[in-house]
């Protein structure tokens, strides 16, 4: 089992890695690499799902953490967090029809989506790690 203080270094290794994933997958695409361009998509929405999981689990047993920042980083960090949380609800049921295009090989519905997908999931997974950052080594615990 792991250990709960363990899981938001975790999560945001995730996010990292999904938007690693996701920047690879459309360099392959705008390659025609299309082979490679599905195994990164489906491993991006396959490691974002993880990370889902694990932030579920972690929140349900542990909790929120609040942001011990004030002043200026406060409103910097509220200015980074809403909108994540906001497009991170938006992001699943975008990339599963995303997704879901592209199985079905309706690759003109596929790409209209995934413009805007794309830059969406990106921006949820780099804010993530960003929280994270903030969240645990702008201000480390005693």
């Amino acid at each position: 089992m792991i250990p709960l203080s363990v899981l938001p270094t975790l999560n945001a290794t995730l996010n990292a890695t999904s938007a690693v994933l996701l920047v690879t997958g459309y360099v392959f695409i705008r390659r025609r690499q299309v082979t490679a361009h599905k195994t990164c998509m489906v491993s991006a929405f396959l490691v974002s799902t993880l990370f889902l999981s694990s932030y579920l689990y972690y929140h349900y047993y542990h909790g929120a953490t609040p942001f011990p920042g004030r002043g200026v980083i406060r409103v910097i960090y509220f200015s980074i967090l809403i909108p994540h949380v906001v497009l991170a609800v938006a992001i699943l049921p975008l990339a599963l029809v995303t997704l879901y295009r592209a199985w079905r090989e309706q690759f003109d519905r596929h790409k209209r989506i995934a413009r805007w997908t794309l830059p969406l999931w990106l921006f949820v997974s780099v804010t993530g790690v960003v929280v994270y950052w903030m969240l645990y080594h702008l201000y480390p615990a005693p």
